[in-house]
């Protein structure tokens, strides 16, 4: 099995630090998925909070990286990648952690088609992040966010 994820490279005893438990389960979940598939994985904290780990399966890494690329040069937004992620997800648990895996192929398919969200869904995205920067203080900006990204290039990067 190939992986693509964040590098495992402490030893087990990292004085409480859980990151690599949480490294070890992901290898185990990845274990049990396709290749070229994308996962996203939530690991609940116990302060509330959770930490959010993805992994690439297979050639899904370089798959994910092309399919951010064609979104972005076809102008594909957070809400198209809400709708099109959506339709090829599979949503399972592992205890109280939560585990979304994408196949990549159909979502390059449906990128590739030029597949876009509906205006209501569109309409309803606006409107989140309205009533969120309302409720924080900001200015929201026009339109919706970016393509998230289902690519290690485009989730890994730092935001402005």
């Amino acid at each position: 099995m190939d992986t693509s994820y964040l590098e495992f490279s402490r030893p087990l005893d990292t004085a409480g630090s859980r990151r690599p438990v949480e490294l070890a389960v992901v290898d185990s979940i990845a274990a049990g998925h396709e290749p070229e598939t994308f996962l996203w994985i939530v690991f609940p904290r116990p302060d509330g909070g959770a930490t959010v780990r993805y992994a690439w399966i297979g050639d899904g890494a370089a798959l994910g990286d092309r399919i951010d690329h064609l979104a972005l040069a076809t102008g594909l937004d957070c809400a198209d990648w809400l709708h099109i992620t959506d339709l090829h997800c599979q949503q399972t648990a592992r205890g109280r952690i939560a585990i979304s895996a994408y196949a990549l192929r159909p979502v390059l398919a449906d990128v590739q088609r030029g597949t876009r969200c509906p205006e209501g869904r569109r309409d309803g995205i606006r409107r989140i992040i309205t009533c969120a920067a309302e409720t924080t203080g900001q200015t929201p900006r026009p339109g919706v966010p970016r393509w998230l990204g289902v690519g290690p290039a485009l989730l890994n990067r730092r935001t402005p």
